[in-house]
């Protein structure tokens, strides 16, 4: 996988704001102790109208949409005010059953703020071949979550006329299984292009690479044996084949929507990739 954009996706959504010239205010979780809903690090963007983030919800997060709209419609406050922090004990003041305190810091949001970010932790490096249905619904749970995607399909007009985020790049090839080899031991692989001999090609590259940390195959059971014989006539070994994961998604989640299956899928590969 190439080494391209893995910006926060709500940092995106920062400079956006900005330039749109209205005020926004930045809430960040700055300090937490015991049981809180979000950890420090968490950002929340609000403006006038609308909200980006969460620092957790219920009452908690409604006092605080209060008091940073109130700070919003300051004219004038002094710079030497900024950032203001604002000590939360979730029991006591809220009456929340989480139990633990945090401090959020209220800052307006400028350039230098949002320069300032950091990226969260990557959840998971994915390669992700084919821009069907299924592939469509998967980015798009992938939007907003800190990963970095390799999008292969062979058909560029397969992609979507939008732009996908910095972190989700896009490569048309007429050799995806090629493309396998910009991956880094550990990353993720998924396959689900529009033909099963591409789907063959790209699932022996990858298990014949062997540092995958999941490679998984959409399809059935009976595809799965199909192609478990073939990848034997071709020299993978067995306990490599058994790495395959074939069908793919959570087990107990029925349905064959795109979009049921790409929840199914995602939620699997967060299970697998985390810790």
């Amino acid at each position: 996988m190439t080494a391209h954009d893995t910006r926060d996706p709500d940092a995106v959504s920062a400079r956006a704001a900005l330039a749109t010239g209205l005020p926004v205010m930045q809430v960040a979780v700055v300090a937490a102790r015991g049981s809180v809903p979000r950890g420090v690090g968490t950002r929340m963007l609000v403006s006038a109208h609308a909200v980006r983030g969460t620092i957790g919800g219920g009452h908690l997060e409604w006092q605080v949409l209060q008091r940073a709209r109130e700070l919003l419609a300051r004219d004038g406050t002094p710079a030497t005010e900024w950032p203001l922090d604002w000590p939360v004990a979730l029991g006591p003041s809220l009456g929340q059953c989480c139990g633990g305190a945090l401090t959020l810091r209220f800052s307006p949001l400028d350039a230098a703020t949002v320069a300032a970010w950091t990226d969260p932790p990557v959840r998971m490096r994915l390669q992700l071949h084919g821009a069907g249905h299924v592939g469509r619904a998967i980015v798009r749970l992938l939007a907003d979550l800190p990963c970095q995607v390799l999008w292969v399909d062979e058909r560029d007009k397969e992609f979507p006329s939008e732009p996908s985020p910095p972190h989700i790049e896009r490569l048309v090839s007429e050799a995806p299984e090629a493309e396998v080899g910009l991956g880094r031991p550990g990353d993720a692989y998924l396959v689900l292009t529009h033909r099963h001999d591409l789907d063959l090609r790209i699932v022996e590259a990858i298990l014949r690479r062997g540092d995958f940390g999941f490679c998984g195959l959409i399809g059935s059971a009976t595809k799965r044996a199909r192609f478990e014989h073939r990848l034997r006539e071709r020299g993978i070994p067995a306990a490599t084949l058994s790495r395959l994961t074939s069908p793919i998604g959570l087990p107990g989640l029925t349905g064959k929507e795109p979009a049921v299956i790409a929840l199914s899928v995602v939620a699997q590969l967060l299970q697998r990739t985390s810790g």
